[in-house]
């Protein structure tokens, strides 16, 4: 990149943001601030990597200032690759810079090494590999770090002569600098002087540099906070990572000067470097892989042949609606260049399917397209569903198609490793993923580093709502209660505005969950690498990969795709019959009465209360309706929600605006609902092409206020090019109203921000119903096969035994005789799986069932023990299977197995050395040697444990309750005094949908539920006084309670392990980890008894909206005492929903009621 430098000082010596946790400059902050200073140069240097290059490059290319790319390697001394014991080795700082194309290659080569090879603590290289890759790179000695420097500052001028020799000869003569930094340290005084001798005596150049790890002087306390948080320490520390001064800013030229001043030929030099570095980053070339063909084809005939025989067997009768859509996409396609991307999309899709690998029906905008539907990439097909091509792939916005694709999770690995052996390993790699430090996590983290009180910070934290996009700005503008204290505490502003300066910034790399890239030539040619624990990711994110034209694909591992499996495969078992969903119409009333009934827990996307209330008011007759119920069931479009179903429900309620809306509105009764019906309505009342109908979709979704309104004047009034030549008709050319037509595209506007991408909700919606239809037809498999899938998540795995105990079907405990590794079903019971007890591993598993399966049951635990081999059968083992109740069925007392097993293990174990040796056996004394000897009458004579005991070690074991449950006998008594349940908390915890509901359960929600006390950990705190933390479990799951020394002083008595009580508090909810807990405020023992209801009447004469006011008083004293509203002008009384209900102990409820009713309109008994 030539251009015409006016600089005086280029900074060569650069972190941003992305010297994670100790660079504080933001990139576009950092280039305005060049700008500011008159310089149009500068590089990027950060620690070990080049995370940050791409975001630098863009954006210093648009403020038309030069990028200078670059890093600050690690140089160990030994060989990189070796796992060095001396950690003080590989620390050497050297800071490398991209002269040309093939330095850039060469340094993302370095850096990638580093990291793929030399990670110890640190990314390292080494000499000789920087000798490898030494053309096109300008390396700078760094800092007080660096090799040289190092030597210098022990006193060893001759070594640091013999390194600075080396590196010259690393990197030619003048491609080597000795760099010259003073921050007003005495040690960069000393070295600068030895420095300067050095280039004296060996004919290496200077170069002047600041090393900057932040832009502006006052930025210098932001930087320590972040080392702080960086190391896990506090400010006040003393013995800590700290920078020495604050002189390790962006510094203007005359700043730089005054440092240097008659060493000129330091400052020049930065220029000189300046001019000689001209790399440019190619954005245009894409660098897909080519698919190999088979002999005599060229790409596009072997797709379209593919194309063609794909679309015979997905319909019987071919039309030319069909074949013109199908060419128009083929043609496309091959116009854009990515037919080699299909064919390597179809490719590892039919490996896939050939190897038994459950695939999904598709996933995003993908399913609207014919094209891959024929070819087996999606199974749903978009010209039913009205999906659209345009939507996945435009031909007037030139951009790569994204095909995601979801697999059965157990088994997603092995199509990625099927990518990996076809194109090749180092042509393969993951995506990197940057964590960055969101509102509250910045809160918190910034009052660790500066050691304010957890109590204070956790208060002010909570104080920012928890919604996408919040930033702690739109929280002071938006909660006056943080305002206030804001401005009127001094410690809290320094809180909030050191962590305003860190937000957003980058905090950690991870693995992009499905992300992999596949590239034409070794990935190290395009982006370079890094290593997250075992696995190998790119350095640049999934948009970057995308900009520099390289192939991305999502691999995603499905959870509900491996229940589907399992299910059919435990149909199969049992009955015989082979569930093939491919040609399914997804038409069947009954599956459609189940969702109409809200009876959908365990379905795909259906299942959380919100949700399940939406399906009982809807009441969805066919596909389109839960297609619909899937896209409005999202922040923004619930609103759509009432009437959309009043709509439904209600047709003679339908009002379109302009009758030419109604075929397009139709299928959603009036509303808008998706993406594509957006881009219908500018196409078929606007007349603009479907390609052009996406542009428009897509300003409308970003917001793009200037380019809207230029469409909207098309979309009414038309528009001509250039000749005169109609190239938009309009919408009042089309026979619309100019008002009408204006509202019309108001409504567009208003919508298309929130509208959902109809062909990925289509393709959920398809997964949903198959797993609805296996519930309403094969509910035991089903069940089975659901519980499986969550078997590490014991909140989930009891939720789902709940709710088999409320369709009646019955779960077994494991059974040595009967279990396999997961759930399993028998004479429609389902069987406990052994993987779900712990300490029992997969080999022990295989071990169990191979030898039942070849040698018959297992009569005796004596016998179980003979024939499982020694290296599978281990005391631990076995005690759980005891615990767990996996040897009941063989008439033992668990106490009894419990009181000898270690010994009968040892036995078996010394018998068969004995064997071995030819010697007798030991249990021929004991007469245990026939494997049926070892009976009730051989065992001691012990009492089984209570009943108490009994489930306590089966929770231990499985983490649920099988056989029976401590709180059964309380079931009503809890259901009348809770307010929630861990359901209700939990599946909140888990669910990214947002309730439509406007009593969902939020941070700090006043909340009442009972269980029973599993655990309880006593702790002292800093003041001396007691608290604790315990676990409260109901019938459904657990949850952590948190109660401080004020409750824990009043309420202790109550605290104790197995007792069975009623909580009340507030809801708690870490935005970090999305954990929940409670924060006790009253505890009492449950108490079995007669349950007083509230009676509000609401007379004639009163109001309807009244209701309205009255459910408002309700939420804020929510309780667990029912309401009953007796409507005296149409005689009906409602029972309020369990969100109603209310604590009658609170008086400041029957003052808020009687501000509304009269008193004799509020009852309680």
């Amino acid at each position: 990149m030539e251009n015409s430098l006016k600089s005086k000082f280029v900074h060569l010596h650069v972190h941003t943001a992305y010297s994670l946790l100790d660079g504080s400059a933001r990139i576009s902050k950092l280039i305005d601030k060049v700008k500011e200073l008159g310089m149009d140069s500068i590089a990027i240097t950060d620690h070990g990597c080049m995370f940050g290059v791409i975001d630098f490059y863009k954006e210093a290319v648009k403020k038309g200032i030069k990028p200078i790319l670059g890093c600050e390697v690690y140089v160990t001394k030994g060989n990189y690759t070796e796992k060095d014991l001396n950690r003080e080795r590989g620390q050497f700082h050297l800071v490398l810079l991209a002269e040309n194309q093939e330095g850039y290659a060469n340094l993302m080569k370095i850096v990638s090494e580093g990291y793929v090879r030399g990670f110890y603590y640190k990314p390292r290289v080494d000499h000789s590999l920087l000798r490898k890759y030494s053309k096109g790179i300008i390396a700078l000695s760094a800092c007080l770090g660096g090799e040289v420097q190092h030597h210098l500052l022990n006193g060893e001028y001759n070594e640091a002569k013999k390194i600075s020799n080396i590196y010259n000869d690393i990197f030619g003569q003048d491609n080597f600098y000795l760099e010259l930094q003073d921050h007003g340290m005495k040690e960069q005084k000393l070295v600068n002087q030895h420095l300067i001798k050095l280039s004296r005596e060996t004919n290496i150049p200077l170069v002047a540099t600041n090393d900057i790890h932040y832009i502006n002087k006052e930025d210098a306390k932001v930087h320590d906070v972040l080392l702080c948080i960086q190391t896990g320490r506090t400010v006040e520390e003393e013995n800590r990572m700290k920078f020495p001064t604050d002189e390790f800013y962006l510094k203007s030229y005359d700043e730089m000067k005054s440092l240097f001043p008659n060493i000129d030929e330091a400052i020049e030099n930065t220029v000189k470097i300046a001019e000689r570095c001209n790399v440019k980053l190619d954005f245009e070339t894409l660098h897909l892989p080519e698919y190999e063909l088979p002999e005599g084809y060229t790409n596009s005939q072997y797709f379209r042949e593919l194309c063609y025989e794909g679309l015979k067997r997905r319909y019987e009768v071919i039309t030319d609606e069909i074949k013109e859509r199908l060419e128009f996409e083929i043609n496309t396609i091959e116009n854009m260049g990515y037919i080699d991307y299909f064919l390597i999309v179809w490719d590892f899709i039919k490996y896939a399917k050939d190897n038994g690998i459950m695939v999904g029906p598709g996933r995003g905008s993908a399913a609207g397209s014919i094209v891959s539907y024929v070819l087996g990439i999606i199974d749903i097909d978009p010209l039913k569903y009205g999906l659209l091509f345009e939507r996945f792939l435009n031909p007037e916005r030139v951009s790569m198609p994204d095909i995601d694709i979801d697999f059965c999770y157990e088994r997603r690995e092995e199509v990625i490793d099927y990518v990996v052996r076809k194109y090749g390993k180092d042509r393969v790699a993951q995506i990197a993923t940057f964590g960055t430090m969101a509102a509250r996590g910045s809160i918190r983290d910034v009052g660790r580093a500066i050691n304010m009180p957890y109590g204070e910070v956790d208060s002010i934290s909570k104080q920012i709502p928890i919604e996408l996009g919040m930033t702690i700005e739109k929280a002071l503008e938006m909660n006056k209660a943080l305002k206030d204290i804001y401005d009127s505490d001094e410690k809290v502003r320094e809180l909030i505005d050191l962590a305003k300066a860190v937000e957003g910034l980058p905090r950690h790399t991870s693995t992009h969950a499905a992300g992999v890239v596949i590239s034409k030539k070794p990935v190290t040619e395009y982006v370079p690498l890094s290593r997250n624990n075992d696995c190998i990711t790119t350095q640049f994110t999934m948009t970057e990969l995308e900009e520099l034209g390289l192939l991305k694909m999502d691999f995603l591992g499905l959870r509900t795709l491996t229940v589907i499996r399992d299910a059919i495969r435990l149909v199969e078992e049992n009955y015989d019959i082979k569930v093939d969903f491919s040609n399914s119409n997804y038409d069947d009333p009954n599956v459609y009465k189940m969702f109409s009934k809200g009876d959908t827990l365990g379905i795909f996307q259906f299942e959380s209360a919100g949700m399940r209330q939406v399906l009982k008011e809807l009441k969805p007759t066919g596909f389109e309706n839960i297609v619909a119920a899937n896209s409005l069931y999202r922040p923004g479009p619930m609103s759509q929600i009432p009437r959309y179903i009043e709509n439904k429900n209600n047709p003679s309620a339908i009002k379109y605006i302009h009758e030419k809306l109604e075929p397009i509105l139709n299928v959603t009764y009036g509303c808008m609902v998706y993406q594509e019906q957006v881009m219908q309505i500018v196409r078929d009342i606007g007349g603009f092409s479907m390609g052009r109908s996406d542009l428009v979709r897509r300003a409308m979704g970003k917001k793009k206020m200037d380019v809207m309104e230029q469409e909207r004047q098309h979309f009414i009034y038309g528009k001509t090019n250039e000749k005169g030549e109609m190239e938009i008709p309009g919408a009042m050319k089309n026979g619309v109203d100019e008002k009408v037509a204006n509202k019309i595209y108001d409504e567009m506007i208003d919508f298309a921000k929130y509208a959902f991408n109809k062909s990925h909700s289509a393709a959920y919606a398809v997964v949903a119903y198959q797993t609805a239809w296996l519930k309403c037809y094969y509910p035991v498999e089903f069940m089975a096969a659901l519980i499986t899938s969550v078997m590490g998540n014991t909140n989930s795995v009891s939720l789902y035994i709940q709710e088999c105990k409320r369709l009646g079907i019955e779960v077994l405990p494991p059974d040595i005789n009967e279990s396999n590794r997961k759930f399993t079903v028998s004479n429609g019971k389902i069987r406990f799986g052994l993987a779900a007890v712990k300490n029992v591993g997969n080999s022990a598993i295989d071990a169990i069932v191979k030898e039942r399966e070849e040698n018959g049951k297992y009569k005796s635990f004596m016998d179980f023990c003979k024939r499982i081999e020694s290296n599978a059968l281990n005391k631990r083992m076995v005690e759980s299977l005891i615990k767990s109740g996996a040897f009941d069925s063989l008439k033992y007392k668990r106490a009894q197995l419990l009181a000898v097993y270690e010994k009968v293990i040892d036995g078996v174990n010394q018998d068969r050395k004995r064997n071995v040796q030819g010697q007798f056996s030991l249990f021929d004394s004991m007469n245990m040697s026939d494997n049926t000897s070892f009976n009730l009458d051989s065992l001691p004579d012990v009492k089984e444990f209570p009943e108490k005991t009994i489930l306590a070690m089966e929770k231990e074991m499985t983490g649920i309750y099988i056989t029976g449950h401590p709180l059964s006998s309380y079931e009503k008594e809890l259901r009348e005094v809770s307010s929630t349940t861990t359901i209700e908390i939990n599946e909140a915890n888990e669910s990214e949908e947002v309730n439509h509901h406007d009593l969902k359960l939020k941070d700090g929600s006043r909340i009442i539920i009972g269980g029973i006390i599993s655990k309880k950990q006593n702790k002292i705190t800093k003041n001396n006084n007691m608290m604790c933390f315990i676990t409260l479990e109901d019938l459904y799951g657990s949850i952590e309670v948190i109660v401080f020394p004020q409750t824990y002083e009043k309420y202790n008595k109550y605290l104790v392990e197995d007792s069975i009580v009623v909580i009340s508090g507030r809801l708690s909810i870490s935005e970090e980890e999305g954990s929940r807990t409670i924060i006790s405020e009253s505890i009492k023992p449950m108490v079995k008894g007669e349950k007083k209801k509230l009676y509000i009447k609401i007379s004639k004469n009163e109001p309807t909206e009244l209701l309205d006011r009255i459910k408002k008083v309700l939420t804020q004293y929510r309780g667990s005492v029912p309401v009953y509203v007796y409507i005296e002008k149409n005689k009906s009384t409602i029972v309020a929903e369990r969100d109603y209900w209310i604590d009658v102990k609170n008086e400041e409820l029957f003052k808020s009621l009687e501000n509304i009713l009269t008193k004799d309109c509020i009852k309680v008994c």
